[in-house]
């Protein structure tokens, strides 16, 4: 498999995907988020993607020891008016998109570059715009 190139420094965000396959041991996510620590990327997550990326099948202890590894953005009243307002600027509603939104306006405070593994491109697309590099898994 051909290895995606990654910024020098900045921040490498995973969405609920992301976190979900780098738990899972997936290797190709695991290889980007390598490759990116690296290139001294810090890698960070939504608090609320650990909610959206936790099931019944979860394995704890190999969540616990991701976690221990990432930086984990909490979510407070200014970050969530600035999610609503990036849902309204979209034209989407919160109903569906709301940890999308979290997610991304998380990502659009990082310091750049500022790249992001996401199964959720399109609607990723709509809320970053070209402010953050969506590479898909």
């Amino acid at each position: 498999m051909a290895r995606r190139k990654l910024s020098h420094e900045g921040t490498l965000v995973l969405d609920c995907e992301g976190l979900s396959k780098f738990v899972d041991d997936h290797e190709p996510v695991v290889a980007l988020i390598a490759e990116a620590r690296r290139r001294g990327m810090e890698v960070v997550i939504s608090a609320l993607t650990v909610i959206e990326a936790t099931h019944r099948r979860t394995d704890k202890a190999r969540l616990a020891w991701v976690l221990s590894g990432i930086r984990m953005a909490p979510i407070g009243d200014e970050e969530a008016k600035a999610a609503s307002d990036l849902l309204l600027s979209a034209g989407l509603h919160g109903h569906k998109y709301a940890i999308d939104a979290v997610v991304a306006e998380m990502a659009l405070r990082q310091q750049r570059p500022v790249v992001m593994l996401t199964s959720d491109i399109d609607d990723m697309a709509k809320l970053c715009g070209d402010r953050v590099r969506l590479v898909a898994v």
